[in-house]
């Protein structure tokens, strides 16, 4: 399914997905290290990341997911209305709309998840 056009449009939403992902994961290690009293690295995890912090991140990510989701859409009328005609395209834009999507949510559960878990800690 995946062809030389998946890597020019849809590249942006699921690599910054990716990217959340792994920082997500990097963080997760990091707090992995601070909770079995392992290497204190000083300041580095309460310090501000240079990029912009994790909200920022996440509102990034949901913005392309979003503009990829609406982009699928766009192209859908289009082809309903005839102007496309690349059925290739819109399916690929649907199916990538979709990934997304599917991405996004997975991430909700984990952080919904974590913050669960944090929320069952004791004091």
């Amino acid at each position: 399914m995946s062809g030389p056009g998946a890597i020019g449009g849809a590249g942006g939403g699921v690599g910054d997905i990716i990217a959340m992902r792994q920082q997500l994961l990097e963080r997760n290690r990091l707090l992995q290290e601070l909770k079995q009293g392992g290497k204190a690295d000083g300041a580095a995890p309460t310090a501000e990341p240079a990029g912009g912090g994790f909200a920022d991140s996440l509102k990034g990510a949901l913005d392309n997911v979003s503009a990829t989701q609406n982009r699928a859409s766009e192209m859908s009328a289009a082809y309903e209305r005839g102007e496309v005609t690349d059925i290739a395209k819109v399916m690929l834009a649907r199916q990538e709309a979709g990934l997304a999507f599917e991405a996004t949510l997975q991430v909700r559960n984990k952080l919904l998840s974590a913050y669960q878990e944090i929320m069952r800690m004791g004091v």
